[in-house]
């Protein structure tokens, strides 16, 4: 059974940092870069969509302890957790959707998001995309580490097992619920250029998992 999206990740909010370091491929490797690939300017201020407890912010804050972040999410457990990681941060914590949440003009020095985005298709992501171009300063970049889809195929193949599975259990077309769907990196760029990004390159990668830089 498909689970709502927030319901998803506070039913795992036990044990959830344990399993991300443990039992996820290369995360030893890929939260140090992510929070590396970050500005490093005293008080710099970070977008974090689908914050999570944190796990990047914990290499961020090592390197960068002066950054203000604002984290964005939809499980209020995961972010009571981050909370209590980081006291005395500068830290704003908005519990809901990045989707619906405003973000301002021109806020951010960077954004960042590290295995959140891979649920949506490229269509729902360009709106998204949009408004995180606006919210970020002139010259401000997005880093994002995710997985992501190996082939057209493999894309095709998580989105129609989604759709199916969908209609099997009644769900609307509109509505946001646990299942991996990752895009090609390809496709993934698309949707970061169209949404006003003036270049996108790939950093690094593990496996499937890649980190992509994308520059207002």
């Amino acid at each position: 059974m498909l689970e709502k999206m927030s319901d998803f990740f506070e039913n795992r909010l036990d044990g959830y940092d344990e399993h991300m370091k443990k039992n996820i491929v290369s995360s030893g490797e890929f939260y140090p870069f992510t929070a590396r690939c970050l500005p490093m300017g005293e008080s710099s201020h970070i977008l974090d969509l689908g914050c999570g407890t944190g796990l990047e912010l914990e290499e961020y804050y090592s390197i960068n302890p002066s950054a203000r972040v604002t984290g964005i999410d939809l499980s209020k457990g995961m972010l009571s957790a981050l909370k209590r990681k980081f006291p005395g941060k500068d830290i704003t914590l908005i519990s809901g959707s990045y989707f619906d949440v405003p973000f301002g003009v021109c806020a951010f020095d960077a954004a960042v998001s590290v295995e959140s985005l891979h649920h949506f298709t490229k269509e729902e992501k360009i709106p998204l995309y949009t408004k995180l171009c606006t919210a970020l300063k002139n010259n401000g970049y997005f880093i994002l580490t995710d997985y992501f889809s190996l082939s057209d195929q493999e894309e095709y193949m998580y989105r129609r097992n989604l759709i199916a599975l969908k209609a099997e259990q009644g769900i609307a077309d509109d509505e946001f619920y646990h299942y991996d769907t990752p895009l090609t990196v390809k496709h993934e760029g698309e949707a970061l250029f169209a949404a006003g990004f003036s270049s996108v390159e790939v950093l690094d990668h593990w496996g499937a998992t890649y980190t992509l830089r994308a520059v207002k």
